[in-house]
């Protein structure tokens, strides 16, 4: 199956390693991987602050750079909520753009999901990835947009029970916002701060040596809030360094 790539703004500026964790993962389950090097955003800050145009060009610029893959694939499910739930939206007045997004995003997936529902990842099968890495309590943290959008859940815990030599911990409200919705943590600074103290909290309660999720935003934000606090120890990691065995 040949796939490509969504890298994301985030991933590609702050945290790459998780671009490459990625395509081990996807190669590993038998994808070819191609990398689209024109691709920019999704889209959502602007969609999200009300610039239809501009979010328009961007809807524009992904189908023509993502709709000859036989799938497409990112590690977030905030961005690929965009695509999935808000494109659709975006093109409504344009038939023929409308035509191609409708087209598209029938193959674009997050990529627990995509390892999962698509690829059917047997128990084991990434196993050799981490084969002698020390083993490590972690603690799952439930993105919004990959949650509530998407339907992100079992996926990533049952590829790393069945994967990882980890010990999964399950945190109180798991489910719960970490405060920080892209914008919203800029508007609203007190709000989120005190929704995040409130992860970290939970994050805390369950001894973890690392907290797992599948978007970084989220992983930015709570590791921000971590370490203004002074907590230095607990990990941060996205759920494709764990299963590519990068912890």
């Amino acid at each position: 199956m040949r796939v490509g790539l969504f890298i994301t703004c985030l991933v590609d500026t702050m945290r790459p390693e998780i671009g490459l964790a990625t395509v081990k993962l996807l190669e590993a389950a038998g994808c070819t991987v191609e990398v689209p090097m024109s691709q920019t955003c999704c889209g959502q800050p602007a969609w999200n602050s009300g610039d239809a145009p501009a979010t328009r060009a961007l809807v524009q610029k992904f189908v023509d750079e993502f709709e000859g893959f036989d799938a497409v694939v990112a590690p977030s499910g905030s961005c690929i909520g965009m695509v999935v739930k808000h494109y659709p939206d975006v093109v409504r007045e344009d038939a023929q753009l409308s035509q191609r997004v409708s087209a598209l995003v029938h193959r674009v997936y997050e990529l627990t999901d995509f390892l999962v529902r698509v690829r059917g990842v047997k128990p084991g099968e990434f196993a050799s990835l981490s084969a002698g890495s020390q083993v490590h309590k972690l603690t799952y943290h439930d993105c919004c947009s990959g949650l509530r959008e998407l339907g992100i859940q079992s996926q990533p815990r049952q590829l790393i029970a069945q994967n990882t030599p980890h010990q999964m911990e399950e945190m109180p409200d798991a489910r719960n916002c970490c405060g920080f919705g892209g914008t919203f943590a800029l508007k609203y600074g007190d709000v989120s701060a005190a929704i995040c103290s409130d992860k970290c909290a939970s994050i805390a309660r369950t001894g973890a040596d690392a907290v797992v999720m599948g978007d970084l935003g989220c992983m930015l934000n709570i590791e921000g809030r971590m370490r203004h606090t002074g907590e230095m120890n607990t990990r941060v990691l996205h759920v494709a360094q764990v299963l590519a065995g990068d912890l």
